[in-house]
């Protein structure tokens, strides 16, 4: 999910978009440098867009100030102002408490002991939220559909609806960084406001950089080599079989991708215990994407002055997504984003061009026909809805590529894809990393660190530092 695909000339990443982690000094910046590839990785500071029927807010020209958008909205909703101005300090509380908890990570002795206080101290201003869904906090704060759609319409990008997902956790999936990089952020001032950035030149160049440290110690990577196997012996993993029957021994085994695919397909119920069936089989996954990557001959800016943009066409967003998980497709009129990495990242187009991405989330199967049948068909629509905010798409395509369900489920090897791993959804507990077979590490998007590039490389990095440590 982290490659970057080319085709005449331009090139677009097939997942990632806007990610954290990756500023100087914070977590996924800190593991590029302790493997010592961190100059391989180059990234630049930047944020996005969000537009609705209703209104779209781009950050300004002039700089003014963190709080920016609820004075903006204070100007749109008037009704809403002493609303709009109870969830910022609540905001701001649930901005602390993270922060605490950063800090928190890796102080040892008396030093983590006064932060468990700082942080209980917090915690008190919103733990009568604990068991809130994000659902029930946009109620509780906002009577305007649209506002509770403007700070929520990002869980239908993880499919998950908002009687589903945890309310306490709505600030940290819409960060105000996210939309004005002028906003101080995490390290320097110690917040859980984070930076978010752009990897130069497409995500490739990450997995280039750590492939490059397996190389380089006597690793070896073998591509287009299914797995068919997990081999055990006397109740430990110690090796895997490959499809041409070819037996690599190992004295311990990580397996990443989907939960289902490896337990029940390359180890199979019977080496589990029951308690670990019925955990995954409880499990929710998301559902997938279709993707659409354009190559144009013109500026797009003077539509879209980001390179990022989430526009949201639904204030449904129950409907949205029990529509979705039925294989009910919207075909972007419950909204979409459109991408230009070639804003940041010149050398993904030829030049006086530009790569575009179009990308909405979509059902693994389709209700109606299949996505092989309906490729073209659906992407026409596609691009069609983005024209609206980007005229001119369909006539000055020099090049497009498509991707649907079907191509991600045998890019990823699973039989249900689903593009963001595990959804944020109250309840859900996927596979721990430590697994019930000696010597068998699960890690990835659908284990225990969930999904995003971040999770991943941080879930990764605790498992190699406890298998370094005799776990």
């Amino acid at each position: 999910m982290t490659a970057t695909v080319t085709q005449d000339g331009y090139g677009w990443d097939i997942g990632p978009l806007l990610l954290e982690g990756f500023a100087p000094g914070d977590k996924a910046r800190l593991i590029l440098e302790e493997l010592g590839v961190s100059e391989r990785v180059p990234s630049v500071h930047e944020d996005r867009g969000l537009s609705m029927p209703e209104f779209s807010l781009w950050r300004p020209k002039e700089y003014e100030g963190p709080y920016w958008r609820r004075e903006r909205l204070k100007e749109l909703f008037p009704q809403e102002s002493a609303h709009l101005d109870r969830y910022y300090r609540f905001y701001d509380r649930m901005i602390r408490l993270m922060s605490l908890a950063r800090q928190a990570e890796p102080a040892r002795g008396l030093a983590a002991l006064w932060f468990k206080l700082r942080m209980l101290l917090a915690f008190q201003g919103v733990k009568d939220k604990v068991k809130w869904s994000g659902g029930q906090l946009m109620d509780h704060y906002f009577d305007s559909p649209v506002l509770k759609t403007f700070f929520l319409g990002i869980v239908a990008d993880f499919v998950t609806a908002p009687s589903e997902f945890p309310g306490l956790g709505v600030p940290s999936i819409h960060l105000e960084t996210a939309f004005d990089k002028r906003i101080p952020t995490y390290p320097g001032t110690k917040s859980a406001q984070t930076a978010y950035t752009y990897i130069l030149g497409g995500c490739q160049s990450l997995v280039n950089a750590v492939m490059g440290v397996t190389l380089a110690n006597g690793g070896k990577v073998l591509t287009g080599m299914a797995v068919k196997r997990i081999v055990l012996e006397g109740g430990r993993a110690t090796g895997v079989e490959l499809a041409d029957g070819r037996i690599e021994p190992a004295d311990r085994v990580l397996a990443s991708g989907g939960m289902k695919e490896v337990f029940f397909g390359l180890v199979g119920r019977e080496s589990l215990p029951a308690e670990l069936i019925t955990q995954i089989e409880s499990n929710r996954l998301m559902e997938s994407v279709l993707m659409v990557q354009l190559g144009i001959d013109f500026d797009p800016t003077p539509y879209q002055p980001a390179a990022l943009c989430y526009y949201y066409k639904t204030q449904d967003l129950e409907g949205a997504v029990r529509r979705l998980r039925t294989g009910d497709y919207h075909e972007g009129k419950d909204g979409f984003l459109i991408y230009v990495p070639s804003l940041h990242s010149p050398s993904l187009a030829p030049a006086g061009k530009h790569a575009v991405t179009i990308y909405t989330v979509a059902p693994d199967t389709l209700a109606e026909g299949t996505w092989s049948g309906r490729k073209e068909e659906l992407a026409d629509k596609l691009v069609a809805a983005a024209e609206a905010h980007i005229p001119g798409l369909r006539a000055r395509t020099q090049t497009r590529l498509v991707l649907t369900p079907e191509d991600y489920r045998q890019r990823t090897a699973q039989k249900h894809h689903s593009f963001g791993g595990v959804p944020p959804v109250m309840g859900n507990k996927p596979p721990a990393h430590k697994t019930p077979i000696k010597d068998l590490w699960f890690i990835g998007a659908q284990s225990e660190s969930t999904g995003g590039v971040l999770n991943v490389m941080t879930g990764a990095q605790k498992v190699a530092k406890r298998i370094l440590t005799d776990e």
